[in-house]
């Protein structure tokens, strides 16, 4: 019988406009190998919400193996020593992977290819990192000459279908149980949340492009909206490449009216990945050395009170309590939450950047790392930190009164023009952590401090 093939999987869990699998299945029989490894990434290990999606997302992706003939092989471990394993058990001397930007997977795919035959296939993004240059041949670091440039590029090809058959090998190497992985909550089973808002798999992907698809066309004016249903809410999906960013690019690009705002924040997934290809630490060091020096407020009680949505700023409070319950916040409010821990309560971006890490169920490295430094002004590409969000006006202009009955339901008496500031707080609502105008005040100073030491 022919020598099997493995596919390695990662972030990639879909067949369609898979191209590891289809390279995979003209070479003979495939063994689809996920391998959960927590030593490879050792501290950027999957946060909490992360690994609930992931079980979800590994059943779907066996049920499907399994209408193709086929089944998921389960490993725990480091990658390199458990597709060497399966390497010894099967005579399985090649695999096929799509390749990752992430830089402990990098780490990985080195280490895996000095032991086999190691074949990268793109398809993570529009365009491999690191593709695209600037006129001294270096890869971009700023956003909007990136995008230009990316734009030339575009469309990307048309998806592939997924293989409608799959050979088996002539033995199965030994396999994990899902249930066994522990990647599910118990005590307390605190996922109710996430069942009740999300279908992880590649079905549920789908789903969701065609739902986005009835109002693509109003994305940049209703986006903003977080009581309205403006965003598509593909960007776990997309994360655990249920679907191929690719795919949703060519479903969405002839929406109409503004979708090209849409299209734009594909291209800010792929800028982000371009910046981690260029800068591994960048979840953990400022882009600008400079910012090294700014004092940060060690604040135990009011970064907990952020985590819990009890700062007594509505709009800030129904974002972060959303975030615990569905494991996702909508965009705009991202933007207001992670503003107000950095400049209002002057606390380290990276608390935060670790927080949306383990409570995320799109937690993703490059985006959640690059909008926290963009959110900062520490970034190479970023807003001046001097530029702090008023969450107090934000939340009108925005017209989240709706939003906010929804997740502070304290709350949910008042008026819409009362609701973003109440006047009078029921008792089990906290008055504001610190008023605006202080916490301004104290941002800027800081910042003034900053700019003397580096005069």
């Amino acid at each position: 019988m022919t020598e099997p093939v493995i596919v390695w999987l990662r972030q990639d869990l879909r067949l369609a406009d898979q191209a590891a699998f289809h390279a995979a299945a003209a070479a003979g029989p495939v063994i689809p190998v996920y391998v959960l490894d927590d030593e490879t990434p050792r501290y950027r290990k999957m946060g909490a919400a992360s690994r609930w999606w992931l079980h979800h997302s590994l059943a779907s992706l066996d049920r499907d193996l399994r209408k193709a003939g086929s089944q998921l092989v389960l490993r725990r471990g480091k990658v390199h020593e458990q597709l060497a394993a399966i390497r010894r058990e099967t005579g399985a001397r090649r695999v096929h992977a799509l390749a990752h930007a992430e830089p402990w997977w990098r780490n990985a795919e080195r280490a895996v290819g000095k032991l086999m035959e190691l074949v990268l296939h793109p398809g993570q993004y529009l365009l491999p990192p690191a593709t695209l240059r600037t006129g001294s041949g270096q890869p971009y670091r700023i956003y909007t000459p990136f995008w230009r440039s990316l734009l030339q590029q575009m469309p990307p090809p048309r998806a592939m279908p997924a293989p409608e058959r799959l050979d088996a090998p002539a033995f199965w190497p030994a396999s994990d149980t899902l249930a066994d992985w522990g990647l599910l909550p118990t005590r307390p089973d605190w996922a109710s949340g996430l069942r009740a808002t999300w279908v992880p798999g590649e079905a549920g992907a789908h789903d969701r492009l065609i739902a986005f698809a009835g109002h693509a066309a109003r994305y940049g004016e209703t986006r903003n909206l977080p009581s309205v249903p403006g965003t598509s809410r593909l960007s776990a999906h997309l994360h655990f490449g249920e679907i191929s960013v690719a795919t949703v690019w060519n479903a969405m690009a002839d929406a109409g009216g503004s979708v090209d705002v849409f299209l734009g924040e594909l291209g800010w997934r792929d800028y982000a990945a371009n910046v981690i290809w260029q800068m591994p630490d960048y979840a953990t060091a400022n882009a600008k050395p400079g910012y090294d020096q700014l004092v940060w407020r060690d604040a135990p009680d009011d970064l907990q009170a952020w985590q819990r949505g009890m700062t007594g700023y509505p709009i800030v409070d129904a974002g972060m309590r959303e975030l615990w319950a569905t494991g996702w916040m909508h965009n705009r409010v991202r933007m207001i939450a992670a503003s107000f821990l950095v400049k209002h309560l002057l606390i380290d971006w990276r608390e935060g950047e670790r927080w949306f890490w383990d409570t995320l169920v799109d937690a993703d490295l490059g985006a959640n790392a690059v909008n926290w430094q963009w959110t900062a002004g520490t970034g190479v590409d970023s807003q001046m930190f001097v530029r702090i969000m008023a969450p107090l006006t934000q939340s009108p202009k925005f017209d989240a009164a709706g939003y906010i009955r929804q997740w502070v339901p304290e709350l949910a008496h008042l008026s819409d023009a009362l609701i973003h500031d109440p006047p009078v707080r029921p008792a089990r609502y906290p008055k504001p952590i610190i008023g605006h105008v202080e916490a301004r005040a104290r941002a800027l100073a800081a910042h003034e401090e900053l700019k003397r030491k580096l005069a």
